[in-house]
């Protein structure tokens, strides 16, 4: 047991010698956290599938199979019976789904809102395939109480190619996205003699390029590379390269994994808030992680580290992050309850892109920078309290350095407003270093093949160092989801979620200096809220299937960013058609 031991130390100490060998790499994958920002609520139908929020494990070796050993005891039986002949028993078969490569979507609904999608896949030989996905989602606005434009689409376009080897698998992925928002969140009691000079529209392209592969029988796993180029039509562009190599090799008896990153950032805005000046940022992100995951017994433990160097490519301020990567997890109780527990950091790179995702209102005079999360110490239990209900509660501990916030852009009426998103309704970004306690739990269940709900939860406490509140980050937030199979032809189901209080920035006009007017900054609350969704779906044939979204069923006019209402009682009804050629 003691030589056991002190190889499993010798492994750690080995793996801790290759990092610091690598010290001139830097780990990259800015993208392996995402900022913990609750994603936007864009007034439209399709947020009948809002994802919820569920922390990921990397504890892929908990299930692992038990090895069973089966042996026979016989032993000679004296018998007189002789079997009569007779029949084999009909077994009733269920009557197994035809599956089809394409589909077709199609969906209208009120505020004149068109859904749509098309897939196509095929093969062109027994070793390749190619497919595409055509998406496009619009609504024409009509929020209530809104004086300006509220209509958005976004349509994008995706391409790929495959091709199965027997020692190499890969494949090639090209796509285009083109977006559109309006600035339409003004504040209250805004002069109306200024509302007729502001534009709010604001468009985002993307365009991507990249390629994932993967080998057999080789020290060197797989790979992937990607290439993103974003812009708008204020003058702002931005690239992004990003490439992940990984390696596996055995050593002491287990496997050693090590993903080496380069991450490259690079754009530009026209210019700043309050001035005319540029505003430009690089980043330059080498990352090495190495980790070994050990078995032993009803253990199973993944240890590792990961160093990043990040170079400012345009102030030549270059620091070195080392970060933890450990899980560990126990069977208590077999499968029906693990225990599981770790230490995990990394070097968070933000983005124009991965902002103007989180919250399209945004401004184009950001300053870029990445986070640093130093750790999140983590622990847990999950399992099964039946065959067929599962669960999951985890309690962590994250400190992160420069996290980024959004908080609503400042509102002076005579600031010299001259871009349309300097009137109180866009969102900035602020950093701040933040500690935050999260307890999250949640139970899914398949009562039996035709019903299925599942439950979660989350409650955050935040501390902040300089700004006075956790901008727009909710402190609560609830989800529920519910599957129902009616008959072989209709099915339905429903999905409730709960955001809690958010806290942000309102421009209040002063009662003292009348004219010309004052405006100043007021923290205030936004309202928590629910919003229910519910779907039906009748299949009219393999092929054919129709269906009734209802979205925001109590009609709530609330507000995911300040000053944004959302639509209110939405309808779509559509259809589904797959096809193979």
């Amino acid at each position: 047991m003691t030589k056991i031991f002190q190889n499993n130390i010798g492994l750690v100490l080995l793996i801790f010698a290759i990092q610091f060998t690598f010290a001139q790499k830097k780990d990259e994958n800015i993208g392996t956290e995402v900022v913990n920002v609750v994603k936007p609520y864009t007034p439209s139908i399709s947020d009948a599938f809002k994802v919820k929020e569920t922390p990921s494990l990397e504890d892929e070796d908990n299930t692992k199979k038990e090895v069973i050993k089966y042996s026979i005891f016989s032993f000679p039986v004296a018998s007189t019976f002789t079997p009569s002949k007779g029949r084999a028993a009909n077994v009733d078969k269920s009557e197994s789904e035809k599956l089809f490569k394409n589909y077709l979507t199609l969906g209208l609904g009120n505020y004149i809102t068109l859904n749509a999608e098309l897939f196509v896949t095929e093969n062109i030989s027994d070793t390749e395939y190619v497919g595409g996905m055509l998406r496009h989602l619009s609504s024409q606005g009509g929020i209530k109480g809104v004086v300006l434009d509220d209509n958005f689409y976004t349509t994008s376009l995706d391409l790929t190619y495959g091709n199965h080897q027997k020692n190499l698998t890969w494949n090639a992925d090209l796509g285009y996205q083109n977006q559109v928002y309006n600035w339409y969140g003004l504040p209250e009691n805004f002069p109306p003699i200024l509302i007729d000079g502001i534009n709010p529209q604001h468009t985002f392209h993307n365009f991507y390029a990249g390629a994932k592969f993967s080998l057999n029988d080789s020290f060197f796993k797989e790979g992937s590379l990607k290439y993103n180029r974003f812009w708008d039509a204020r003058g702002s562009t931005e690239n992004r390269f990003y490439v992940k190599p990984s390696f596996e090799f055995d050593a002491f008896d287990e496997k050693i994994k090590t993903n080496f990153i380069v991450d490259y950032l690079g754009g530009s805005f026209e210019k700043d808030f309050f001035t005319t000046n540029a505003i430009k940022y690089g980043y330059t992100n080498l990352g090495i992680h190495p980790s070994v995951v050990i078995n032993k017994n009803d253990w199973s433990i993944n240890t590792g580290a990961a160093v990043f160097y990040s170079i400012n490519n345009e102030n030549s301020k270059n620091k070195l992050f080392v970060y933890p990567q450990i899980n560990a997890s126990l069977k208590v109780v077999g499968d029906f309850m693990i225990f599981y527990t770790g230490a995990e950091g990394s070097l968070d790179q933000n983005s124009y892109r991965d902002f103007s995702n989180a919250n399209p209102y945004i401004s184009p005079t950001l300053a870029i920078a990445p986070t640093d999360k130093q750790y999140d110490i983590f622990a847990g239990l999950k399992g099964k309290l039946a065959s067929a209900v599962s669960y999951n509660i985890r309690g962590s501990f994250q400190n992160e350095k420069n996290k980024a916030l959004f908080l609503n852009n400042k509102f002076n009426m005579f600031n010299s407003n001259t871009e349309s998103y300097q009137f109180g309704n866009s969102f900035g970004v602020v950093y701040d270093d933040i500690k935050t306690v999260r307890f999250f739990g949640e139970l899914n269940a398949d009562f039996s093949k035709k019903i299925s709900f599942g439950i979660n939860g989350t409650y955050s406490s935040y501390s902040t160092h300089q700004q006075e509140e956790a901008w727009n980050l909710p402190a609560i937030q609830l989800g529920y989801n519910l599957n129902v199979i009616i008959t072989k032809k209709w099915y339905a189901g429903a999905n409730v979620f709960f955001v809690g209080e958010r806290k942000d920035i309102v421009y209040i006009q002063s009662l003292i200096a009348i004219f010309p007017p004052e405006y100043y900054p007021e923290t205030t609350a936004l309202k928590s809220y629910f919003d229910a969704n519910f779907h039906v779906g009748y299949k009219h044939s393999e092929q054919l299937i129709g269906f009734l979204k209802l979205n925001n069923i109590g009609n709530q006019a609330y507000q995911k960013w300040m000053n944004y209402p959302v639509q209110g009682f939405q309808v779509i009804l559509g259809a589904s058609y797959k096809f193979d050629f």
